[in-house]
Order: structure tokens, then C-alpha cells, then sequence
């Protein structure tokens, strides 16, 4: 068995986080993670308060295992969704997309963890300052919303950079990534691709059938002209974002304009023609659909068969002659 101080952190039984994603995330995928034994996340994204309260009571309705609900900052309702979650006291705030500080009060008096997703070493030492209770350090090979780093690189420096538990996210799909992420340093791995194929997911099935036929090279990350890139599966739609994005002739305005509703279109309708169906780069790794226990429980078994195989590659040290 895998023992992790993430665990003794949140009460959960697997050191392994369900990534919020926004039209995905919701309370039926979320309890599935958590009775398993990781973590549920909810995602809010840009829905309105009442969604998320909605959403919040539901979980609760499946699960008394702790939980979390994913807020990204750039959503215009951050505001409201903060003082609904604070008001439910949810065990754990995840936090994207943005600076978290002016919120972190409210969640401390509430008794909430907060786990802000960082992609830097200045923005973890930010987050750290202000309270938060881990870190999860996500690097570009994720779907959605990410930032310039790779995880290889991210995860050591930002575990060097806090004294607080590190979680790595982004790239990571099987055992074989949770245990590299030990081995830089975290204690514990989020996932978010490898679960929109999961049985609980409710996303449209063409979207699924994307994630399952998907190869290595079958993403591609837009939105670097806006500030926020995102990554997502290569479509009609994102390469037409993409081309739309290095033209000279289209503003920020009318890009910005282009892509609203995309990913609605994609979890929502299957819609491949304007739809963006967010993905990590692990995509090309996933091959069939499970349940998010045997997904979790698969993901620990191979995790801990390949720490224990670690030592085949130490030799002893030669006696001396």
C-alpha cells in the first residue's frame, strides 16, 4: 500500500485527484472519484452560482467522503461562487486559472483546504504565502487551460520552492506517471483525461470516442495570443482557432468571441465541427472505458508494482580490491 501524507491531508484513502473540468466535472463523475477512494472534484467553471450549489447538494446526496470543487478564477461569477462554497464549508477549493488571495480568508474561516494548480514556481511561492494548504503543479501536457512548462521540469522545481505538499497533474495517465511524480517529488497525482472515459462521465459519446481513437499527436494548444492557452484534441474548430489566432486581421475581441460555447458544444452535443474537446496529451494512451474505481484501483496497482521494481536498477556497489 501507497502511503502518502496527501492522504492524511484530505481523509482520502488513494493519493489521486480527479482534474476539474468545466462541462465534465460534475457531482455523478465527482462521488464515483471519491467513493473509490480519491478525490472528487466538481468543476464550476463559468456556471453561475446556483449550479454550483446544485451541484455541492448532489454530491452530498451520493457521497460522505470529502470532495472538492474546482474554481477558475477567470469565470465572471468567481465572486459568488467563493461565498457559496464558504457558506457549504466543501472540504477542499481547487483553484485555476488565476490568483486565489483575495478569497483565501474567506475559505480559512470556513475551515476550507484550498489547492490552488500553479505552473510556476513564482505563483506556487504566491499561493504558499497566502495560505494554501498544497499545491498541485500542472504542467503543459494537460488538457484545458495550461501554462508554458512541462511537468518534468515544474514539478522538482516547485517542490524545491514550498515547504507545503506538492500534487503533479499534466501528462500523467497510468502508474507509470504517478510514480514518476513521486520520484520529482509530489505526493500525488491529478488526472484528468483518463476520466472523461470513465463509465460515470456523462459527456457525449462522440467525445469519448475521440478520446479513445485519439494518438500521441492529436492535440494541439491554442489561446497563447490570449494570455490563457488551452489544449484540446485536434478538430475543425481548434485548427480553425489556431489559424485564426496568428492572423493579423482577426482581434482579440472577435477570437475571444470565436471560441465561447466550444467546449459546451463539445461535452454537451458532440457538435466536431465547432466543438473543443479538451485533452491532455496522455489521450493517446487511453484504450478503454472503465469504471473511476477500477480506473483508481488499476492506477494504484501499477503505481506501486513499479516503485517496488525500482531497486532492479542499483546495483551494489563493487567491494574493494
Amino acid at each position: 500500500m501507497i502511503l502518502s501524507p496527501l492522504c492524511d491531508l484530505l481523509g482520502i484513502k488513494y493519493p489521486i485527484f480527479q482534474g476539474g473540468m468545466a462541462w465534465v466535472s460534475d457531482a455523478t463523475l465527482a462521488a464515483a472519484v471519491s467513493e473509490a477512494g480519491g478525490l472528487g472534484n466538481i468543476a464550476a467553471g463559468n456556471a453561475p452560482p446556483d449550479y454550483v450549489l446544485d451541484q455541492i447538494r448532489a454530491i452530498r446526496a451520493l457521497t460522505d467522503k470529502p470532495f472538492g470543487v474546482n474554481i477558475m478564477l477567470l469565470s465572471p461569477y468567481t465572486a459568488e461562487v467563493a461565498e457559496v462554497v464558504a457558506r457549504e464549508k466543501v472540504p477542499v477549493v481547487i483553484t485555476g486559472a488565476g490568483n486565489p488571495s483575495r478569497y483565501m480568508k474567506l475559505w480559512e474561516d470556513a475551515g476550507i483546504k484550498v489547492i490552488p494548480v500553479v505552473p510556476s514556481t513564482g505563483m506556487a511561492k504566491l499561493a504558499r504565502r497566502a495560505g494554501a494548504r498544497a499545491l498541485i503543479a500542472e504542467g503543459g501536457e494537460a488538457g484545458g487551460h495550461v501554462g508554458d512548462l512541462g511537468t518534468m521540469p515544474l514539478v522538482p522545481q516547485v517542490y524545491d520552492a514550498v515547504d507545503i505538499p506538492v500534487i503533479a497533474a499534466g501528462g500523467i495517465g497510468d502508474g507509470r506517471g504517478v510514480a514518476a511524480a513521486f520520484m520529482l517529488g509530489a505526493v500525488g497525482a491529478q488526472l484528468g483525461t483518463r476520466f472523461l472515459t470513465a463509465r460515470e462521465c456523462g459527456i457525449h459519446r462522440v467525445y469519448k470516442d475521440k478520446i479513445l481513437a485519439a494518438k500521441d499527436i492529436d492535440t494541439i494548444a491554442t489561446g497563447r495570443r490570449l494570455g490563457h492557452p488551452v489544449r484540446a484534441l485536434k478538430t475543425p474548430f481548434s485548427r480553425a482557432f489556431f489559424a485564426k489566432e496568428y492572423d493579423s486581421s482577426v482581434s482579440d475581441e472577435e477570437l475571444e468571441a470565436f471560441g465561447e460555447g466550444a467546449l459546451r458544444l463539445a461535452a454537451m452535443e458532440g457538435d466536431t465541427k465547432n466543438g473543443c474537446f479538451l485533452a491532455g496529451q496522455i489521450a493517446g494512451m487511453i484504450h478503454k472505458e472503465q469504471s473511476a474505481r477500477e480506473i483508481i484501483e488499476e492506477i494504484m496497482s501499477e503505481t506501486e508494482a513499479i516503485l517496488k521494481s525500482a531497486g532492479k536498477w542499483i546495483s551494489a556497489a563493487p567491494a574493494d580490491i
